[in-house]
């Protein structure tokens, strides 16, 4: 994939320290940062970050999730005879 290169030019004071503090918050880079918000305004990984939104389970989720289907599992035997 090939990869362009854009210049900021002019950026304020307070915008540079506020990317700067969001980056340090995050432990990504500078440029990481502004490539993740640069997508997100654009729409870009819109969709994808809604899916992890939706696909992003704890254990405690998987746990509630397999107890609640534990009934379902058992099988009847007087209708399968």
């Amino acid at each position: 994939m090939m990869s362009s290169r854009i210049t900021l030019r002019n950026v304020d004071p307070e915008l540079s320290r506020r990317l700067r503090a969001i980056s340090a918050a995050r432990g990504e880079s500078l440029n990481g940062t502004v490539l993740r918000l640069l997508r997100r305004a654009t729409g870009l990984n819109l969709r994808r970050e809604r899916l992890e939104r939706y696909a992003t389970w704890t254990a405690e989720d998987v746990e509630e999730f397999t107890e609640a289907l534990r009934a379902q599992r058992k099988v009847d035997e007087r209708y399968w005879k």
